[in-house]
């Protein structure tokens, strides 16, 4: 398996947007934290957080591509199940059925981590530190507050393992952590 420094390169060499980037390195962190509360790989879940949009900036106007070069890509990198996981967070386009606990994580972490970024951006400083988890929940809850994001998704983590509550505790735990990558 692809080593993490190596993984971060080779993201950096696949987008060039930092937002996306910033993206990644936050379903990274997140995952990451899932697996170690979950008893999971956290190497593993890691580096599927960090790679998972890695073909985003080649696929964003062909959406039934996206995940699909990413798994041409990483092939030889990955074990299977990491690759599985990548191409069921696109499972609408993939046909990917996101099946295990690493597939639905993945969907989890990615829709949690926009929806702690958009709170971020509301509260006066918008910066991580200052946002609490009874405000994250509350957002959760307000369907009109980021409406495009997917609290089904978000809820993918019951699958895991999580309660919603819980799981947005961590998963802002996890972005607190490495909010100086985040510029938030």
């Amino acid at each position: 398996m692809i080593q993490r420094e190596d993984a971060l390169n080779l993201l950096r060499n696949y987008l060039k947007n930092e937002k996306l980037i910033q993206h990644s390195l936050a379903v990274e962190a997140i995952m990451r934290s899932m697996a170690e509360k979950a008893g999971e790989d956290v190497e593993l879940w890691g580096i599927v957080g960090l790679l998972h949009d890695i073909d985003y900036e080649y696929t964003k106007d062909n959406p039934e591509k996206h995940t699909e070069i990413a798994a041409q890509l990483l092939q030889e990198m990955l074990p299977s199940e990491g690759i599985d996981a990548i191409r069921s967070h696109n499972y609408t386009h993939t046909n990917q059925v996101p099946i295990t606990a690493l597939d639905r994580a993945l969907i989890a972490a990615d829709a949690v981590s926009g929806l702690i970024i958009a709170t971020a951006l509301i509260t006066p400083s918008k910066k991580l530190s200052d946002l609490k988890t009874d405000t994250l929940i509350n957002k959760f809850k307000d369907k009109s507050f980021a409406a495009r994001c997917d609290r089904k998704r978000i809820q993918l983590c019951t699958d895991v393992g999580f309660d919603v509550e819980s799981f947005l505790d961590l998963s802002l735990k996890a972005l607190k952590k490495i909010s100086d990558r985040l510029d938030l």
